[in-house]
């Protein structure tokens, strides 16, 4: 049919029906992409002076249980002199962390990035504000008396919190809401790490699920702003400071992707670990108000044997990338740190995955990296990018977030040199762990709950076609129809569909002559859908390799 015989003259009386109908399409930035942005800068800066506090309560908190006294300066378990009393400090800051979460909120518990997802997928957003205050002090509590855990998980959930809680004072809808979390949340990691670009790729990977201009920017302002305040209230110094680490070697440069892929298959052991550990806990005959002192016993035992395991451990991290750690302390915080962190963390206690991973891997990386180089001392092997390498490796395994691994370490040590190994490792490491675990850790927790977090991030396919291709010709009483024009996608037809619940939409050649063109039908767009889905999954072979596998076959 030429166009000319399928194009119909719209009744000017009729044009008034279809005015309203127009409504949703936008300009990807637009005016209300800079109110946001300037609600993710104030909120950043809020959100700085909370981690500074946090890091602070931390330190209080460690000073006054393994030391008796008053002071904010940075402090750690490792050098305390209790003797068997530090078994004890443990469950009772875990006991006064289960006591919250029983009568405060139990979505204190855990390590927020999964938290904060749920949020995201099921709740529109909305964080109950409680968990502003609620987060940082059972985390604060939890780390000071001993936890094996980062602070960047809790400042992390609780800019998502408080993030989500301006969102909700704001007139916004749910998808700007989200922004304005993920925003917060991640301006709580660039500032405790000052690394804005980690954290941006943090968002897109674990919190926002799609990557447009309307989202990345305000985030971005956000992180932006966040690491501003890194540099104010902590110093501009890399987080993980390390000797400069020489370019590598085509040689060492398959050793590293070898230590990526050795720990990517770690990551997903201990992953899968943490919540065999949690399903235990839920067998216990106990309320699960008490499962967090009950899972502090491990932490004060293994604290007992070596004291190192214990608190936020980013010392542990610097000295691990420094290659300055007997094999003894290594063996402990491999081991030791892995047993006291997973039971804890299983047992429902506040704490971050990210530094206890980073310790993990690096203990892991220094440890093969040592044992190599004494059986073959030839071998071009550097020990601290090892460590770091398995670090990053450790993380992006654990928690599929690659490019956030990777810049992240870049970030917070300044090695530019040590870009191609940590690609390399961690994409072995991301690779390999889709073999060995369904979900992540980030995931496993909202799974088991029936909700299922999206790990394919493509462009929308009904996005990229209009809807001149799919018309058919208009009868009878479809003037009545709201419109739409023929250079609108399919996606803006499904969306004005799923508005005005209707199965058809009028399609007008062009916004200044009202004639009408045809009719798009819901079928039309569901079998496009359908068809370019299928095209995904088509394993086709040029005819002369389908002749070759067929004589293969038949030999």
């Amino acid at each position: 049919m030429q166009p000319e015989d399928r194009t119909i003259p719209l009744s000017v009386s009729l044009s008034g029906l279809h005015s309203k109908s127009r409504s949703l399409k936008e300009a990807p930035v637009n005016r209300r992409v800079l109110l946001l942005s300037l609600q993710a800068i104030f909120n950043a800066l809020i959100i700085g002076f909370v981690a500074r506090g946090l890091v602070y309560l931390i330190d209080l908190i460690t000073s006054l249980c393994f030391y008796g006294r008053f002071s904010i300066e940075p402090s750690t378990p490792a050098h305390n002199q209790l003797g068997w009393f530090v078994m004890i400090i443990p469950v009772l800051g875990s006991m006064v962390v289960g006591i919250m979460a029983r009568f405060g909120s139990k979505a204190i518990s855990g390590h927020g990035i999964p938290e904060a997802m749920e949020k995201i997928i099921t709740d529109d957003s909305r964080i109950p504000p409680a968990i502003t205050l609620l987060k940082p002090l059972s985390a604060a509590i939890s780390i000071g008396t001993g936890g094996p855990f980062g602070a960047e998980g809790p400042i992390i959930a609780t800019g998502a919190a408080f993030g989500s809680f301006t969102g909700q004072l704001m007139h916004i809808s749910s998808s700007e809401r989200k922004i304005i979390l993920a925003a917060g949340a991640c301006a709580g990691m660039a500032a405790i790490f000052g690394s804005p670009l980690a954290a941006v790729l943090l968002a897109v990977e674990l919190l926002l699920f799609e990557f447009s201009p309307r989202s990345i920017i305000p985030v971005a302002c956000g992180c932006i702003t966040g690491a501003g305040m890194h540099i104010f209230l902590f110093g501009s110094q890399p987080v993980f400071a390390m000797p400069l680490i020489p370019a590598v070697s085509t040689g060492s440069l398959a050793i590293y992707i070898l230590l990526g892929l050795l720990t990517g298959i770690l990551a997903s052991v201990i992953s899968k670990s943490v919540y065999a550990i949690e399903d235990l806990f839920e067998k216990l005959p106990v309320h699960w108000m008490w499962f967090p002192a009950i899972g502090a016993i491990a932490i004060g035992v293994t604290g007992y044997f070596a004291p190192e395991t214990m608190g936020v451990g980013y010392d542990n991290i610097r000295n691990l990338v420094n290659h300055s750690l007997p094999l003894t302390l290594l063996f402990s915080l491999f081991l030791l740190k892995y047993i006291s962190w997973s039971v804890s963390l299983g047992s429902g206690t506040s704490g971050g995955t990210l530094a206890p991973l980073f310790t993990i891997g690096g203990a892991w990386g220094a440890l093969v990296a040592t044992g190599i180089l004494h059986y073959f001392p030839a071998a071009p092997l550097n020990i601290n990018l090892a460590a770091l390498i398995c670090m990053a490796a450790m993380f992006a395994g654990a928690s599929r977030a690659l490019l956030t691994s990777i810049v992240f370490a870049i970030e917070t040590t300044g090695q530019s040199n040590a870009l191609l190994p940590l690609l390399g490792a961690c994409a072995a490491a991301y690779f390999v762990s889709f073999f060995l675990m369904e979900g992540s850790i980030m995931t496993e927790k909202i799974k088991r709950r029936g909700i299922h977090a999206p790990d394919v991030y493509q462009p929308d396919i009904l996005q990229s076609v209009s809807v001149a291709g799919f018309l058919k010709k208009a009868e009878g009483p479809h003037f009545r129809l709201p419109h739409i024009y023929t250079s609108d996608d399919l996606g803006f037809a499904a969306e004005m569909m799923g508005k005005y619940n209707t199965a058809e939409l009028l399609v007008l050649e062009n916004r200044d002559k009202p004639v009408v063109s045809g009719v798009i039908t819901s079928e039309a767009i569901l079998k496009y859908y359908s068809t370019q889905k299928i095209k995904d999954h088509d394993y086709q072979s040029p005819g002369k390799t389908r002749r070759i596998m067929v004589r293969g076959r038949n030999l």
